[in-house]
C-alpha cells in the first residue's frame, strides 16, 4: 500500500509502506513529537522525583548544585515542551480534516469520540499515573478547536497572538496588584514535605495524593490552557500551508525563529528562571511572552538539521509516531521508579541523577519505539484509540514482506 514518505531534505516522497494506510506521514512531524516527548519529561519527572515541585516551592534539603540543575531545567525546558507538543497537535487536526474529506466521511463524530477517548484516558492518567495530566486538557480545547476548524490561517494567527498577549496581561496585572501563587511559603514547605511523603506510600496513598493535587492542577490550566489552544491555532494554520511537508522551502522562516527566538527566548527564560519559576508572576508573565519564541527555535533548529543529517530524524520519528504511548509509558515508569508503588525513591534521587532517570527512560524508549513501529502500524495505546475513534479494529501488525 502506498504512502507518503519525506527524503532527506523533509520533501514529501512516495514509498512502500504498510504502517498508516492511505495517512500521509511526515517523518520531521514524527521527529518533533520525539523531541517534545524527550523534554516534557525532562521537566515533568521533576514532579515525580519530590512532592516539593508540586507546591512551586524547593526542596529544603537541595544545595546550591541542586538548586543549579533546577534553574536549568526551568530555564531551556519549563513552558516550552508542551508548546511543541500542542503546535503538533493542531498541525495533526488539519491532515485528519483533510483524510476524512479524502475518504468522504464526516469529520466530526469521529473527532468526538476521540476526544471523549482522549478525555478518558487523561482521567485515568491523572488519577493513577501523574497528577499534571495534560491529555484531558487537549481533549476539552480540541473540541474548541473542532468548532473554529473553517478559521483562516491569518485570522487563526491574530487570534493566537491575542490569547498570548491576553494572558500575559491579565498575569502582568496580578503581579502588579501584589498577588502570589505562594502566600505563605512555610505552609507551601510542609505541603511539600507532605506530599513528597505520599509519594512513597502504596499505591492506594499515590492515588489519594493524586486527587488532592487535583484542584492546583485545575488551577494551573487558567494559564496552560489558553497557550496550549494558542499553540493548536498557530499548528492550523502552519497545517493548512503544509509547511513541514516542504521543510526545505522554509530555510528562511526557518532562520528567522532561530535568530529571533534563541536570544529573546533565551532571555525570557532567564528572568522566568531567576525569578523562582512558575511560583513568580512577573517571570512567568515575561515567559508566557518569550517561551513560543524558544519553542520556535527549537522546533527550527530540529527540522533545519533533520534536513541535512536524516538519521536524526529517522532516529526520533519511531518515538513521535507512538508520542501517546510513550507519553503515558513515561508516566508508568516514573511511577514505578519514584513512587512507593516501586522503587519509592522520590525525596532521594537528587535533581542531576533524576535528569539523567529521564534521559535513560527516553533512551530505552527511543529503541523499543523503533523496534515496535517495524512491526506494528501503530503504538499500542494509538491502535486502541484508533479503533474507539472509527468504531472498528484497525489492523495492527505490519505485513510479512
Amino acid at each position: 500500500m502506498n504512502m507518503h514518505r519525506t527524503d532527506g531534505q523533509g520533501r514529501v516522497r512516495q514509498s512502500s509502506d504498510d504502517a498508516a494506510g492511505d495517512r500521509t506521514r511526515i517523518d520531521v512531524m514524527d521527529a518533533l513529537r520525539g523531541l517534545a516527548l524527550l523534554l516534557i519529561l525532562l521537566v515533568n519527572v521533576s514532579f515525580f522525583a519530590s512532592g516539593y515541585a508540586f507546591h512551586l516551592v524547593g526542596d529544603p534539603a537541595h544545595g546550591a548544585f541542586d538548586r543549579l540543575v533546577d534553574g536549568v531545567v526551568e530555564l531551556l525546558f519549563a513552558m516550552k515542551a508542551y508548546l511543541l507538543f500542542s503546535f503538533l497537535f493542531g498541525y495533526s487536526f488539519t491532515l485528519q480534516l483533510d483524510s476524512a474529506a479524502r475518504r468522504g466521511v464526516a469529520f466530526g463524530p469521529s473527532f468526538l469520540r476521540r476526544a471523549c477517548g482522549l478525555f478518558v484516558l487523561g482521567v485515568l492518567h491523572a488519577v493513577l499515573l501523574f497528577h499534571g495530566d495534560i491529555l484531558t486538557t487537549y481533549a476539552l480545547l480540541g473540541l474548541v478547536l473542532l468548532a473554529v476548524r473553517r478559521i483562516a490561517p491569518r485570522t487563526a494567527l491574530v487570534a493566537a497572538a491575542t490569547i498570548v498577549g491576553v494572558v500575559a496581561f491579565v498575569v502582568g496585572l496580578a503581579a502588579v496588584l501584589g498577588a502570589t501563587l505562594v502566600p505563605d511559603e512555610a505552609a507551601a514547605l510542609a505541603a511539600g514535605a507532605r506530599s513528597t511523603e505520599a509519594l512513597r506510600g502504596g499505591s492506594g496513598v499515590v492515588v489519594l495524593e493524586h486527587l488532592r493535587s487535583l484542584p492546583a492542577m485545575l488551577g494551573g490550566l487558567a494559564v496552560q490552557g489558553p497557550l496550549a489552544f494558542a499553540a493548536f491555532l498557530v499548528g492550523l494554520a502552519a497545517g493548512r500551508h503544509r509547511m513541514l511537508a516542504a521543510v526545505h522551502t522554509q530555510e528562511s522562516l526557518l532562520r528567522r525563529c532561530e535568530r529571533v527566538g534563541y536570544p529573546v527566548g533565551l532571555a525570557g527564560a532567564a528572568l522566568f528562571a531567576v525569578g523562582g519559576g512558575t511560583a513568580n508572576l512577573t517571570g512567568l508573565m515575561v515567559s508566557i511572552v518569550t517561551a513560543p519564541l524558544l519553542a520556535a527555535a527549537y522546533a527550527a533548529t530540529l527540522l533545519r538539521l533533520g534536513t541535512r543529517r536524516p538519521r536524526v530524524a529517522q532516529a526520533l520519528a519511531p518515538a513521535g509516531r507512538m508520542a501517546l504511548t510513550n507519553y503515558l509509558s513515561q508516566s508508568l515508569v516514573c511511577l514505578f521508579v519514584f513512587t512507593g508503588v516501586g522503587l519509592g525513591l522520590a525525596g532521594r534521587v537528587p535533581p542531576a541523577q533524576t535528569q539523567l532517570i529521564a534521559v535513560a527512560i527516553f533512551l530505552v524508549q527511543l529503541a523499543v519505539s523503533a523496534w515496535w513501529m517495524r512491526r506494528f502500524r501503530y503504538g499500542p495505546v494509538e491502535w486502541a484509540l484508533r479503533a474507539w475513534t472509527h468504531q472498528q479494529w484497525p489492523p495492527l501488525r505490519r505485513p510479512a514482506r
